[in-house]
């Protein structure tokens, strides 16, 4: 079996750097558009929607991946089972 590939410390303070300046930046915007409140508030409650739902998706997706992950081994090991257990020079009666 291969070990799953780690990121990096640095690729992890990237990714949350990118995430937290991203996510300013869309709180600096929605502040500074000329809207009333309440259209401020529809942006707001929207972006932090779509960013609840970006990581529920992501978590889903990676579940996902790791469930066929296992499966993949499991049929591998019962792969190998079988074919330990073969012997083509046993007779069948």
């Amino acid at each position: 079996m291969t070990n799953p590939q780690k990121n990096s410390p640095a690729f992890l303070i990237q990714s949350a750097t990118a995430f937290v300046l991203s996510f300013g930046a869309t709180g600096f915007g929605i502040f500074r558009l000329p809207l009333d409140i309440w259209q401020r508030g529809f942006l707001l409650m929207a972006t932090l929607f779509l960013v609840s739902s970006t990581f529920t998706l992501s978590k889903v997706v990676r579940d996902q991946h790791e469930a066929n992950r296992v499966h993949h081994r499991i049929d591998e090991a019962r792969l190998e089972k079988l074919i330990a257990e073969h012997d083509p020079f046993k007779s069948v009666s």
